[in-house]
């Protein structure tokens, strides 16, 4: 069935353009489930009638709507809202980044920190040749006295350059993912989640038993001018951590 054209209008007077307006409105009746999947949205004409606007205008709104996968268009048919699809679900990573931002509750305890020649993983990871000096570091990340979060992290080691106090403060373990304030020699990083058992070091280090399963974060982190800068790895204890999202449009309440 054809969902029946909504009733907002469009503010003039606003420097939001017409058609991101218009792109909110009909987001909106998506999301509050008055256009249920299935449904055909108003026409191009019927959306330009009611809202005093060209057909460009509603072609841009219904592009961003076809991009945040919302919509499909049917050649002939229409705009028709599309139900949930598990091939567009994403996972936020707020429940990780707010490990970090709880900073009554947390420590970060410096484990180790020296200088050691690099392996061959290292090497590769860090783009240098086996042997190499590196600077490694571990600490936990401890919360109302309880260790949730291990990390271990091989640097450059560049003598004239502060990689290892820039470092000890941007990912201890807080400025790199909340926000690394100026100076910081980071640019980007690579961030991949997996599942592994944990070895007795790290099980030891997080109060549990070696080989339970446990959130593995790797990460490779650039400088500014795109070179790998460090590489290592978080380890979170499972129930400290859960991931959740939502697959389709939830109604928002009134």
């Amino acid at each position: 069935m054809e969902a029946k054209v909504d009733k907002t209008d469009i503010d003039r007077g606003a420097t939001e353009p017409a058609y991101s307006q218009l792109f909110r409105i009909l987001k909106k009746k998506i999301e509050n489930g008055d256009y249920l999947p299935g449904d055909r949205l108003p026409s191009e004409s019927a959306l330009c009638k009611r809202y005093l606007i060209s057909p460009m205008t509603v072609r841009r709104s219904i592009k961003a709507l076809l991009d945040q996968r919302l919509v499909t268009t049917i050649q002939g048919s229409g705009t028709f809202v599309k139900g949930p699809s598990l091939g567009g679900v994403t996972f936020s990573m707020e429940e990780f980044l707010n490990l970090f931002r709880e900073n009554e509750r947390i420590k970060v305890r410096i484990l180790e920190v020296l200088i050691n020649k690099a392996d061959q993983v290292t090497a590769e990871r860090l783009a240098i040749r086996p042997g190499e000096r590196t600077i490694l570091i571990k600490r936990l990340l401890i919360r109302d006295g309880d260790p949730i979060l291990y990390h271990k992290e091989q640097l450059i080691y560049e003598p004239t350059r502060p990689i290892v106090e820039a470092e000890l403060e941007v990912t201890s373990l807080h400025g790199l993912f909340v926000g690394g304030g100026e100076g910081t020699l980071l640019r980007w990083g690579e961030l991949t989640i997996d599942v592994v058992a944990l070895a007795k070091e790290e099980a030891n280090l997080l109060n549990t038993i070696q080989s339970q399963p446990a959130f593995c974060f790797e990460h490779t982190f650039y400088d500014l001018n795109d070179k790998p800068i460090s590489w290592g790895r978080f380890v979170c204890r499972r129930d400290h951590l859960r991931f959740k999202t939502i697959v389709g449009s939830k109604r928002k309440p009134l």
